[in-house]
């Protein structure tokens, strides 16, 4: 009975430890996720109400444009505004989530490189962002900021809560049908 009890705790210690150490990977396997896409564009649509008056009506596309070890850029066209791309990052086995916001002739935004990096390694399909402290500093209002990122086979999305406030921003990108797009991010080549 012992020897069976022994067993049963040892295969457990050996599945959670499988279990953890897959877990550290999670950071490098989302990005891989997120890489497949690469040269790839896709239509979305905002799932949340109501729609942000500045959303509403308009063509959404994420287009996964750049794919280099440890970083993934991924412009999110908003109807003829190209200003925002989203830029993922692996620094010290997390993901660091900025939003590079551009004016149209290229320059810096007053408000850009706002994000947050996830505080643990997450799973590979999913990860939060809580804001960062340079997202503080940069707009003090976002402080309370959570985004929120999934990636399956056919579905990307991307989430925003303001804790302590009503409503969230939810967009969905079917990644089941890619399109074809010439849009590029303001301030690229």
């Amino acid at each position: 009975m012992y020897k069976s009890i022994f067993t049963a705790i040892l295969g457990f210690c050996f599945t959670f430890t499988s279990f953890a150490q897959d877990s550290n990977n999670n950071p490098q396997q989302f990005l891989d996720n997120l890489a497949k896409h690469c040269g790839n564009a896709y239509l979305g649509k905002i799932t949340s109400t109501p729609a942000p008056a500045d959303f509403d009506g308009k063509e959404l596309i994420m287009h996964v444009i750049s794919c280099e070890e440890g970083q993934v850029k991924i412009p999110f066209y908003v109807g003829d505004d190209l200003s925002r791309t989203w830029i993922f990052t692996i620094k010290d086995n997390r993901i660091e989530l900025k939003h590079d916001h551009r004016l149209e002739n290229g320059s810096p935004d007053k408000d850009t490189f706002y994000g947050g990096t996830t505080n643990n390694t997450g799973f590979t399909d999913f990860q939060v962002f809580p804001a960062d402290q340079e997202t503080t500093d940069l707009i003090p209002a976002a402080a309370a900021n959570v985004w929120w990122v999934t990636i399956s086979d056919t579905t990307y999305t991307y989430n925003l809560k303001r804790i302590g406030r009503d409503g969230e921003f939810n967009v969905s990108f079917d990644l089941s049908k890619p399109i074809k797009t010439d849009k590029k991010p303001w301030g690229t080549k």
